[in-house]
């Protein structure tokens, strides 16, 4: 656990830039004496407040609203006061300024620093501290950056649930439901003479089969929510001509690639991230694949190797109006062996056989997609394709919450201490001792997510239920 911050903090609190409205945020031990130096009155909590925000010589630097908000009841949990400027940048400089001049002045009422060693704020400092001062757990920390960098809708909505405690409550019932096994193991082995069943009185293989099926239903919704965090890497290879960029823009609707019947035109790779079912997928046209003497297209051909060896998705885009050409063929297949070669067998490579509307009649193998970028016929199959190798579940968007690699991580630690633990308690002799330990690891990983595990929690809840002193 981190250490408290003494520290008072102030920081531009609105994206850099000009804007209509400009926030400067403090906080820290006691902020009314330096609310009153800026504004020259007292400030009701919680009530904005309209008025000059005050240069040390009584001049206004600007015209705004101030509010201030006592702790505990604040983001932080200190006490937070919050000047809203016009949003100039040169505005806010000066009013941040004026914070920490104003904060080193002499209060006149008390005959000391008004907000002593106020300073500037560090990244995400205003976040830690609501965190420190159990204002947000760690999960629902995490998920107020989500909810800022969230490309789709889905995924805001998801980062909102996390931060509403959706995904900690989940992570809270799982960690109880084990702690109540600890106890009961521990206190056992704490007391042998008892010659207490506790494995059969208590049905400790029937919570743990509970425990194992409800934390598999949340590692479901994580990777669902961890999937509209960071979306996946679509790759679009093929020879040139093949129709790559214009896949691209029809499939983000937009002329984001110059589409010329030119071969070589593409050398350099273009990405746009699109959304399907509001998750994130972020594509890459790539040049065409080919051997080439121009330096140019071959530093090009040279990056989208680089892409489709790093891709979580291929789409191997070939051309049907070509197919019958000797040259053109064996290309494609040494493309093929290539990709063969430089990917894992778990990244999907779809392949894709373009200009359908120029061979209406040609056949394509079975599990290929056969579409037209000029056209869009093909399009929703393709989509509901890279939905499928992304691992999306239709509909699951209403029930999910964001989440990180860690937290996957961390639930699949878990659930593997828990098979652990299963495998003792179905054994003929199990071993109170291991299972235990199995029990307690698998509350540390999830207790990660939420960064409030500690001993005492468990310590505490012996006292509470059992009288050890008996």
């Amino acid at each position: 656990m981190l250490a408290p911050h003494a520290d008072p903090i102030a920081a531009i609190a609105t994206a850099s830039g000009r804007g209509a409205v400009g926030i400067v945020r403090v906080s820290g031990r006691d902020v009314r004496s330096l609310a009153r130096a800026l504004t020259g009155r007292d400030l009701a909590p919680r009530v904005a407040t309209y008025g000059p925000f005050k240069e040390a010589g009584g001049g206004p630097i600007d015209h705004g609203l101030a509010l201030h908000f006592p702790a505990p009841h604040s983001y932080t949990g200190e006490d937070v006061l919050e000047l809203q400027a016009h949003g100039g940048p040169v505005v806010l400089q000066l009013l941040l300024q004026r914070c920490l001049q104003a904060a080193a002045e002499i209060d006149p009422a008390t005959g000391a620093e008004r907000l002593p060693r106020l300073r500037l704020a560090r990244p995400g400092e205003f976040t830690e501290r609501a965190f420190l001062n159990d204002k947000l757990d760690l999960a629902q920390a995490e998920a107020v950056m989500d909810l800022i960098d969230a490309s789709t809708e889905s995924a805001a909505r998801s980062a909102s649930r996390s931060l509403a405690g959706e995904f900690s409550r989940e992570i809270h019932a799982l960690v109880d439901g084990l702690i109540q096994l600890r106890m009961l193991i521990e206190a056992t082995l704490d007391f042998p003479e008892e010659e207490v069943d506790v494995l059969s009185a208590h049905d400790v293989r029937g919570q743990l089969l509970n425990l194992q099926q409800t934390l598999a239903g949340v590692q479901a919704r994580a990777r669902q929510g961890a999937l509209l965090r960071e979306g996946i890497k679509v790759v679009i290879a093929g020879q040139p001509n093949a129709g790559k960029s214009s896949l691209l823009n029809a499939l983000a609707g937009a002329e984001l690639a110059i589409v010329t019947p030119i071969a070589g035109t593409t050398r350099d790779v273009v990405q746009q991230t699109i959304q399907i079912e509001g998750v994130p997928l972020h594509v890459l046209d790539t040049a065409g694949l080919r051997q080439s003497s121009d330096e140019v297209e071959r530093i090009g051909i040279e990056r989208a190797w680089g892409h489709i060896e790093s891709a979580d998705a291929l789409l191997l885009l070939h051309d049907l109006t070509r197919v019958a050409a000797p040259d053109y063929a064996a290309e494609d297949r040494a493309i093929r062996a290539a990709i063969a070669d430089k990917l894992p067998p778990s990244v999907p490579v779809i392949h894709l056989w373009n200009k359908h509307d120029a061979a209406p009649g040609a056949a394509v193998p079975d599990g290929d997609i056969a579409l037209s970028a000029r056209t869009g016929d093909g399009l929703d199959a393709l989509r509901q394709r890279l939905l499928q190798v992304a691992g999306w579940q239709a509909g699951a968007g209403d029930g999910v919450f964001i989440a990180r690699q860690r937290h996957l991580q961390a639930l699949a630690a878990s659930a593997s201490h828990l098979e652990a633990a299963y495998a003792q308690v179905a054994g003929a002799a199990p071993f109170l001792d291991l299972l235990a330990e199995e029990l307690r690891l698998a509350q540390n990983a999830l207790s990660a997510i939420t960064g409030d595990f500690s001993a005492d929690d468990l310590l505490g809840v012996i006292f509470a239920r059992f009288c050890i002193g008996k």
